[in-house]
């Protein structure tokens, strides 16, 4: 049998009828059902809402769990302030689970969640974030809790108050701290996720580096994580999961994209990395039924919604 590698794939895909011969291949950039036996593949259900005249997508989005960026992807064109009366609203609340650890807790800053595997083996709260914005990216990598702090006090760093020379040195806790009512501290030195006192951030590119939560998100996962949990932090735009006989995909905007949309509502395309490759790897001998018309309308619209990509027998 011959495993698919890059080399394989170029040689492969440039050849006549070459979809239809592909060889049988691993799943190495998919999540399945059969590798993760006892969490899903796919949390949530995707569902849509009529608004009334006084909605806006921000108070949608935090009503449902759900953030800025991926409640105004999901709906193009929408006001996200004034979307008026009787408009239908996506709400993204399905999400294909991303690759990496299934301990702990993994951070995609791609679609801005937050996944925490409860040791049940079952279980995964999903909820979103807001992450560091340019110049003060969240760094990705592997890490651990190291302590836990309720109503923090923030000491304000140095190339925080360079920036913002207003700030004073610390910030007692109250209504006026950042940091909200809630701090889970990594490993890294000066990292941290934590409550806020300006939510309307969450789902957005806008801290020094740090990861916000809403506040009642923060506050009903706190207890439940204890100091050494692991914390893995990615940034995966594609997300695929073969389940059975289908193949789901789902992209979101990623880091520049996200500041597009903050800042004009929409996105300009671009193709994931490494597109092709990862989609007929994931679908694997039934690479040929792929509609690609589909899938590459998904990777134009980066919706952030699973989509079903592979044509039934």
């Amino acid at each position: 049998m011959t495993a698919l590698n890059r080399r394989n794939f170029c040689y492969l895909t440039t050849a006549a009828g070459a979809l239809a011969v592909l060889p049988s291949i691993s799943r190495a950039n998919a999540v399945t059902a059969q590798k993760t036996p006892a969490y899903p593949a796919i949390i949530g259900v995707q569902e849509t809402y009529k608004t009334l005249y006084e909605d806006s997508l921000v108070d949608l989005a935090r009503a449902h769990g759900l953030g800025y960026t991926e409640i105004v992807t999901a709906n193009p064109g929408i006001d996200p302030w004034v979307p008026g009366a009787n408009r239908e609203i996506v709400l993204p609340k399905a999400h294909i689970l991303p690759e990496g650890p299934r301990d702990g807790i993994l951070i995609n800053l791609a679609d801005q969640r937050m996944y925490v595997f409860r040791p049940d083996g079952k279980t995964i709260d999903s909820v979103p974030l807001g992450i560091g914005n340019e110049g003060w990216d969240t760094p990705q990598g592997s890490t651990r809790v190291v302590r836990k702090k309720k109503n923090p006090t923030w000491y304000v760093p140095k190339s925080v108050r360079k920036e913002q020379p207003e700030l004073p040195a610390i910030v007692r806790p109250g209504p006026d701290n950042p940091l909200g009512s809630r701090a889970v501290y990594l490993g890294w030195p000066a990292y941290l996720f934590h409550g806020t006192n300006k939510p309307f951030g969450v789902g957005r590119r806008v801290s020094h580096g740090c990861v916000r939560l809403y506040p009642e998100d923060i506050e009903r996962l706190y207890d439940s994580i204890k100091i050494g949990t692991p914390v893995t932090v990615i940034d995966q735009a594609m997300k695929v999961a073969r389940i059975d006989d289908e193949l789901w995909l789902e992209i979101h905007p990623n880091q520049k994209q996200s500041d597009e949309v903050e800042q004009t509502g929409k996105l300009s395309p671009a193709k994931p990395p490494e597109f092709e490759f990862r989609l007929i790897d994931a679908a694997g001998a039934a690479a040929d039924r792929i509609d690609w018309d589909m899938a590459k309308q998904v990777a134009r619209q980066r919706r952030g919604t699973p989509v079903q990509v592979l044509s039934q027998k």
